[in-house]
This record gives structure tokens, C-alpha cells and sequence, in this order.
């Protein structure tokens, strides 16, 4: 993403050259700067809290100074890192001395954006760049002109406009009812099967059937009796002929 953009600095060159490379300057006029420190020859380290839409954290880095042309240009290259993502760019700063005692600032950035942030959109992340240099550079310019730079406060929030999602209907799926046939349960008959009763005859006197058996136990006897009789009628004949 490239951003690019100038100011009127109401100072000589050598003075804002001056202030853009102060950290005492840097500390109290970048927006949403906690920390500011050497690191080493033109390096520094800083905390810087920021917020993109509503995404808002604190991203820890390096800045550095180099191609420097007194009190002509110089470039500064910064990368930082967050919970939302990382932010690296390379910004050349020209400063041109103007007749009445101002300096023309042009700046030409060329930033790359990755993790959460880059989904906020470039639209909306060229707009907070620009509002954040606009910010940088005015409050140099106060400081220049003698005047404490305000406290830097808070970076604006730019609202993103929520995109309605529309609630498509989910028809209901009729469930068929299936008719369970009813089974009819086959009733079968148990025969009633008529159990005789035995009576005993009027007057008195044995059941009917008690003769029968008196005379089933008479044949028996004289069945008996017939076989007894015939086996001595036979004993009789051999002994008679054997004494023949």
C-alpha cells in the first residue's frame, strides 16, 4: 500500500531535520506513542498503541534512519508487530526551504500490512495512514513554532459498516406417516370334550357297569380253572401209559 502526502512546516529545514529525528520530539508527537528509545546509532525501539476500525492493541518495533542527506531528505524504515498483525514500511521524507521561512515536507510511504488488520480493507487503512501522518506532522510543526505538543490522544476509530446477512428460511420437510396394518389375532376353538358321569341307578344298587366287571372276573376264573383241569387230565394220561 502506498501513501504519500505533504505539509507546511513554519520552520527552516535544519530545525524540522532537527525535530523528525529528536526522540524526545518523536516520543510526544507520534500518535498513540507509550515508548521511544535508542537502539543503536539512528535505530530506536518503540511501543506504539493504535487502532484500525475496532481493532485495537499494542505493536512493539524498530525504526531506523538512513540515505541521509542533511537537511535534504532521509528515509525511515519501521516495522512492528502485534496481537492483530504486523505493519513494515519505508517512508522518504523531502524537505524544501521556502522564500518565507517554511519548509515544504513531501513523504512517499510504501507499506505492507499482514495477519488481522489486512481484512480491514485498503480503503480504510489509507484513510487512518494519512489521518496518523496528518497528526505526526502537525504536532512537529506545534513544537517548531514553540508551542507544547498536545498530548497525543487516542487514535480515531473508523466504524465499519455491518453488511446484514439475510436469514434464509428453512422449509420443514413433512415426515410421512406410515399406517401400521393392524394383525388380527386368529382366535382358535378348544373343543369342549363332554366328560361322562357315571350315576348310580335309581333304588339304589351297583353303577351299570359293575355286572360286566363281575362278569369279566367269572370268565376269568373258570378260564383258570379249565387251564388247571387240562393240565391234570395230561399229567394223568402219561403216568397211565407210562406204566403200560
Amino acid at each position: 500500500m502506498r501513501i504519500s502526502g505533504a505539509a507546511t512546516m513554519h520552520a527552516p529545514a535544519g530545525q524540522v531535520w532537527a525535530a523528525l529525528t529528536d526522540p524526545a520530539v518523536l516520543v510526544a508527537t507520534i500518535p498513540g506513542c507509550e515508548r521511544f528509545e535508542t537502539a543503536g546509532p539512528d535505530t530506536y525501539r518503540f511501543t506504539v498503541a493504535a487502532a484500525v476500525a475496532s481493532i485495537q492493541a499494542s505493536y512493539t518495533g524498530e525504526v531506523s534512519l538512513s540515505q541521509q542527506q542533511e537537511p535534504i531528505s532521509f528515509v525511515l524504515t519501521a516495522s512492528g508487530a502485534g496481537a492483530p498483525g504486523t505493519v513494515t514500511t519505508s517512508v522518504q521524507i523531502t524537505l524544501a526551504d521556502v522564500a518565507d521561512g517554511t519548509t515544504e515536507l513531501s513523504y512517499d510511504a510504501d507499506a505492507v500490512i499482514g495477519g488481522l488488520i489486512a481484512n480491514v480493507g485498503q480503503r480504510m487503512l489509507y484513510s487512518v495512514a494519512r489521518r496518523l501522518a496528518g497528526a505526526f506532522f502537525t504536532s512537529v510543526d506545534e513544537i517548531l513554532a514553540g508551542a507544547p505538543a498536545a498530548e497525543p490522544g487516542p487514535v480515531p476509530e473508523v466504524p465499519v459498516p455491518e453488511v446484514p446477512v439475510p436469514e434464509v428460511p428453512v422449509p420443514e420437510v413433512p415426515v410421512p406417516e406410515v399406517p401400521v396394518p393392524a394383525v388380527p389375532v386368529l382366535e382358535v376353538p378348544v373343543p369342549t370334550v363332554p366328560v361322562p358321569e357315571l350315576t348310580a341307578p335309581e333304588g339304589g344298587g351297583e353303577p351299570p357297569d359293575s355286572g360286566f366287571a363281575r362278569g369279566m372276573l367269572a370268565g376269568a376264573g373258570v378260564t383258570l380253572a379249565g387251564v388247571a383241569a387240562a393240565g391234570l387230565i395230561r399229567r394223568y394220561r402219561q403216568t397211565r401209559w407210562g406204566a403200560r
